[in-house]
């Protein structure tokens, strides 16, 4: 089946949803995400021609950036649909009240990994640390076995985080450090990995390519993703069969981080269907097929298949450590207040 007749039919899912007649000029759908956002620029006109809308794609920097962002402006949205909270991120969303739930025939499929409060998984994957192989090669050093190695003066300035104020990674591996260690271990850890010379930055993207020594900097050990290795393969100049990075997935560092995509309350009514219609779009199979190789996560859709680099390149951990949802809700506030007094102050 060809991509068209394959984006027509998601599109079509919604029978409760019948678009608006077609305009001379079309209404704007805006859309607020984060800077990782990427989809093939055909999907998305394709997506623009059937729902008969503009589409306007606003970056708000990482995940926590972006959401931030939305909280600020809730009296006067800038957006009618976000995609990019995580059920890192979801705790604060729900609690600022910036979203309104959506329970179209996406919402009510079978997930690989399920979101609350309205908000319909995308994507998946699984924060983690990644090493920069050349690095620990050359020096024949062996690769750290748990967290609580690398609080050791051995491993001074050699790991690179992210904040959980303005990260979504960041935010992540912090509760994975809480549900694998228990809160009170962990901020010890932290205190420790504080005085060993933890570097802490806003989001990823200056974690990984600007202070990760795969792309120059000085840090051979970031909070990144399952799938950066994949990525690593893909975008090589020539052929590699083994990624220059890898995963380590360490007891108490691993968090597995679910994408959604939801309808932001106050947004305009008259593009709210249109707004419905991008959500089923996400969940459909050339969109579950194409973030893979786009942004680097594992499809939402139950069936959907891997691509052959995530396949090979791409390893899942055997388990994570996220804590229950409704204690990130009731605590996420905490954390991150404690995590600063911690590790900044």
């Amino acid at each position: 089946m060809q991509r068209r007749s394959l984006l027509s039919s998601a599109l079509a899912l919604v029978p409760a949803i019948a678009l608006p007649a077609r305009a001379r000029t079309p209404a704007t759908l805006r859309l607020l995400t984060h800077d990782s956002f990427e989809l093939p620029p055909e999907l998305l006109k394709a997506f623009e021609r059937e729902a008969g809308v503009k589409l306007q794609v606003i970056k708000g920097g990482d995940a926590g950036e972006m959401l931030n962002r939305l909280i600020l402006t809730r009296r006067q949205p800038l957006a009618d649909v976000v995609f990019g909270i995580d059920n890192a991120l979801l705790p604060r969303a729900l609690d600022a009240g910036v979203l309104d739930a959506y329970d179209g025939p996406a919402a009510r499929r079978p997930s690989a990994a399920p979101l609350d409060g309205g908000v319909v998984p995308v994507d998946y994957g699984y924060v983690a640390l990644n090493i920069d192989r050349a690095w620990f090669a050359s020096r024949n050093r062996a690769l750290p076995t748990s967290l609580q190695e690398l609080a050791t003066p051995a491993w001074r300035n050699l790991l690179v985080v992210q904040n959980p104020a303005t990260s979504s990674p960041g935010q992540a591996f912090l509760q994975a450090t809480i549900a694998g260690m228990g809160e009170q271990a962990a901020f010890e850890w932290w205190g420790r990995m504080r005085a060993n010379g933890v570097k802490v930055v806003r989001g990823w993207t200056e974690a990984y390519y600007t202070e990760f020594t795969r792309n120059g900097g000085t840090r051979p050990i970031v909070v990144s993703y399952a799938g950066s290795p994949a990525a690593e393969v893909f975008f090589a100049d020539k052929p590699l069969d083994t990624s220059p990075t890898a995963s380590l997935f360490l007891p108490g560092g691993v968090f597995r981080q679910v994408e959604g995509v939801a309808l932001v309350k106050g947004g305009n009514p008259a593009v709210r269907e249109a707004a419905g219609r991008f959500i089923e779009f996400l969940r459909s199979a050339p969109v579950q097929q194409a973030l893979q190789t786009s942004m680097w996560m594992y499809p939402a859709e139950a069936d959907a298949p891997l691509v052959e680099v995530m396949r090979r390149h791409a390893p899942r951990p055997e388990r994570f450590d996220n804590p229950p949802p409704a204690q990130a809700l009731a605590q996420a506030r905490a954390w991150q207040d404690r995590w600063t007094r911690v590790v900044l102050k």
